[in-house]
Parts: C-alpha cells; structure tokens; sequence
C-alpha cells in the first residue's frame, strides 16, 4: 500500500495537470530598457556606489554612510537606508535623510525623495539627477527648475557630517 506522502503528492499533481492551471514565471522585458544596460542583481553589486559608476554616474552622488539599498531590477526603483541623516558642502549644502528613494536609469536618478538643497535661505528638495550627454556635468532638478555642477565635485564618496555647522549654513547663503 503507498504511503500517504506520495498519494498526497500524486494527488497535487494530477491537479496540476488536469486544472486549467498554469505557471508562469515573468521576466522583464529587455526591450524595455530601449538600448541602456539592464540593471545588474543586487547580490552582485555589494556597495551602491558601484552601482552608480555603472550607470554613468558619479559614485559621489551619495554619501559615505550607507546602510543597506534594495533595487528593483524591472523598474529600477531603489531604496537607500543610512545610518542618520547625513550633510554632505558639495557647495551648496546637501541633505540626505535616513531614507532616500528613486528611479534609477542609465545617466539619471529620477523620482528622488530624501535629498535636498539649500538654495539662499530655503532647503529644496532635489527630484533628479541626470548625466549631461558628451559634457563632465551632472545636471539637479528641482521640480522643473535645474542647474548644471561639474562631475569632478562628485567622484569622491563625501564624508557625512551630522549637523549642519553655522559657518556652512552662513556660507552657502
């Protein structure tokens, strides 16, 4: 007489392949990413900021004190923890928040939430970042308002400071 186990498994089977079910497995589609790169997988790219160069960018986009980062391959949406809140003088003052958010691409960073800006007296919030075709430029945009820095200020991985000190504040204004 057959043992429990192998009627329960020869019952799931002949389920299977009498109903109407079907398994797929979905695969993103390479034809999507219109001739960029696809994106690496996450267990092959250890630090973030080699992600970056591989994408075109600066790995000095984002500061030192990087926790942890997800990536979605198909969408390239990605979520960046650090481990605080983060000031990085690129001239003018940056602020990266404990949670930093966006859409990666090859040459730019879209949909960014958690970086800002201060521009004279007022913080902004950084939504994107973009490589300038055939220039050392990466280009910000603020909403739909941008400005051009050149690369060479962001090949280094910057150093984070806790705070915003007065000076830094007095000297970006």
């Amino acid at each position: 007489m057959a043992s429990l186990p192998s009627i329960s498994l020869l019952l799931l089977l002949l389920t299977l392949f009498s109903s109407q079910t079907h398994l797929t497995l979905s695969l993103p589609d390479p034809s999507l990413n219109h001739g960029r790169p696809s994106l690496p997988l996450l267990h092959s790219i250890a630090d973030v900021h080699d992600l970056l160069t591989l994408y075109g960018l600066p790995k000095g986009l984002l500061p030192g004190n990087i926790e942890s980062y997800t990536l979605q391959n198909d969408t390239g949406s990605f979520s960046i923890h650090l481990t605080g809140t983060c000031y990085v003088d690129f001239k003018p003052l940056v602020y990266y928040g404990k949670k930093i958010t966006g859409r990666l691409s090859y040459g730019a960073v879209t949909d960014i939430s958690g970086i800002q800006a201060k521009k004279l007296f007022i913080w902004v919030s950084v939504t994107g970042m973009e490589k300038v075709k055939d220039a050392d430029f990466i280009e910000f945009f603020v909403g739909s308002l941008s400005e051009k820095f050149p690369t060479d200020k962001f090949q280094q991985v910057p150093l984070c400071k806790s705070k915003a000190s007065m000076r830094t504040n007095l000297d970006s204004m």
